[in-house]
C-alpha cells in the first residue's frame, strides 16, 4: 500500500417545532470538490415524538444520497478519462 487516505463525513442535523428533521452529510477528501447528502425526516403525528429517530432516519437518508452523489462522481471521472459512456451498478 502506498499511502492510506482519510477521508471524513460530518453530519450536521437540524430539527423544527413541527416536527421535522433535516440532516445533510459532508464528506471531505482533502480535494477541492467536496460533496454533500441531504436527508430528511417527519414525524407522523400519530407517533410518539422520539428525536433520536428522526434524527437517524434523516442521517440514513442523507448518507444515502451522499453515497449516490459519489457514484455519479465516480462515473462522470471514468467517462473524463475514458470518453465512453459509464453505468455502475449500486
Amino acid at each position: 500500500m502506498v499511502a492510506m487516505k482519510k477521508w471524513t463525513v460530518d453530519i450536521y442535523i437540524d430539527e423544527d417545532d413541527a416536527g421535522r428533521t433535516y440532516a445533510e452529510a459532508r464528506l471531505q477528501t482533502g480535494a477541492p470538490t467536496r460533496l454533500t447528502g441531504v436527508g430528511r425526516a417527519k414525524l407522523n403525528p400519530a407517533d410518539d415524538d422520539i428525536p433520536e429517530i428522526g434524527d437517524e432516519l434523516a442521517t440514513a437518508r442523507a448518507l444515502t444520497d451522499l453515497g449516490h452523489r459519489l457514484l455519479v462522481t465516480a462515473a462522470k471521472d471514468i467517462e473524463a478519462v475514458t470518453d465512453e459512456r459509464v453505468r455502475l451498478d449500486t
